[in-house]
């Protein structure tokens, strides 16, 4: 089994530093998408490129979104011969001591998704706690199973074969938002084994948001939109999937 990181950028060039130094403790290829940013962002990309050998930058000309961002890096890992990859933000908010963990626990159960659920701190905001609930409510529903504790967070382990699957046989994998959910929910229907792993997550008060409240919230009903029309097409499937995993 051969690891690796991806890190979609946009708009966090200024922490994208912090996030890789703290990875190379692990010695493993970190694949940076650099996802349409500005030239501001793109001077710290260069900056961490040049200073860390084992950083690898994929370049998007326009910005394309998290989905599109996470496939290239899936892309170029299977190029480059990695079997799994950790998916991890580049805006700092996720404990990377719980990498080592989570890779632990990825070759322990190599076929399965490491998927994290956060520990929230005092200050984590109440509006974005409580729409989790929401959300994740709905992926038990389209899951017909609460497996998946949380499908929104970006700090998972992924094997690399099924999702180069998913993403040859899917076309309508959401490319923004909504990518976190659509891929875990698919990968499910799947009969991919989803293990799920606490990290602590926090929200600096000065942070940037990549999320947009209308647009984005627009595009993640979509997606809930088209996974119940598919949980309700594939039903017997997905309920003998779920018997299979439960073994």
């Amino acid at each position: 089994m051969r690891y690796g990181f991806v890190i979609p950028v946009y708009n966090h060039g200024s922490t994208l530093e912090s996030v890789v130094q703290k990875l190379t403790v692990h010695n493993l290829p970190i694949i940076v998408i650099d996802d349409g940013n500005d030239e501001y962002n793109k001077a710290f990309i260069k900056l961490v490129a040049e200073k860390y050998p084992l950083v690898d930058v994929v370049v998007h000309k326009k910005n394309c979104g998290k989905g599109k961002s996470v496939a290239s890096g899936i892309f170029r890992a299977n190029e480059i011969g990695l079997t799994h990859v950790f998916q991890i933000d580049s805006d700092g908010q996720h404990d990377t001591d719980r990498v080592k963990k989570f890779i632990e626990k990825s070759k322990e159960n190599p076929d399965a998704v490491i998927c994290g659920y956060p520990e929230y701190d005092k200050d984590a905001p109440k509006h974005r706690v409580n729409g989790r609930k929401i959300a994740n409510g709905w992926v038990h529903f389209v899951c017909l199973s609460n497996e998946i504790k949380d499908a929104m967070i970006g700090f998972r382990v992924y094997p690399v074969a099924p999702y180069l699957k998913l993403l040859k046989s899917h076309a309508f994998i959401d490319s923004r938002m909504g990518c976190d959910i659509d891929v875990l929910v698919r990968l499910s229907w799947l009969g991919i084994r989803i293990i799920s792993e606490s990290v602590k997550v926090s929200y600096p008060a000065d942070g940037i948001s990549n999320f947009r409240m209308v647009s984005d919230n627009l595009r993640i009903a979509g997606t809930y939109t088209r996974l119940c029309l598919g949980m309700f097409i594939r039903f017997p499937i997905i309920i003998y999937r779920n018997l299979k995993k439960n073994k």
